[in-house]
């Protein structure tokens, strides 16, 4: 039986393209997941945020709380799931229950020309910070990180 580590794992395997080097191994997954102030959360490939034992898990978030701001460290839908909405209702449930938890502003942070991006403008993030040659691909090409907020 998989556990909810196992489950990320599998979607970040597939989800993040190895030239970027922005998946996390197990080990970074699983010391994230124990610290206080973290928190994930999965949906299936039916698009509901309770998984059961044999669900097939689409994506995940990863977050991690400091007093009342909240960061996305990691979100992803694994590609065979893509274009179905999930992302949205994942991200979506990302900020639903970071406001109810009274968190008062959203971070993330994603690297320059990520696809991905445009999901985050659709649920109001906007642009405020951008650091030059933050990421570095298997190539040894530099991409720039783009740092984005949302105010709730």
């Amino acid at each position: 039986m998989m556990d909810d580590l196992d489950r990320i794992m599998l979607v970040m395997d597939e989800a993040f393209a190895p030239e970027y080097g922005e998946a996390w191994n197990r080990r970074q997954v699983g010391d994230a997941l124990v610290m206080p102030g973290t928190r994930y959360g999965l949906i299936t490939a039916e698009g509901r945020p309770n998984v059961r034992r044999d669900d097939t898990v689409a994506g995940f978030y990863l977050s991690r709380r400091i007093l009342d701001e909240e960061e996305l460290l990691l979100f992803a839908i694994a590609p065979a799931f893509r274009r179905r909405g999930l992302g949205h209702a994942l991200l979506q449930r990302f900020i639903a229950d970071a406001r109810s938890d009274g968190m008062q502003r959203l971070f993330l942070e994603m690297r320059a020309g990520n696809p991905a991006g445009h999901l985050y403008l659709a649920h109001g993030f906007v642009p405020v910070g951008r650091r030059p040659n933050y990421y570095r691909t298997s190539d040894g090409s530099r991409l720039d990180a783009i740092s984005h907020a949302l105010d709730l």
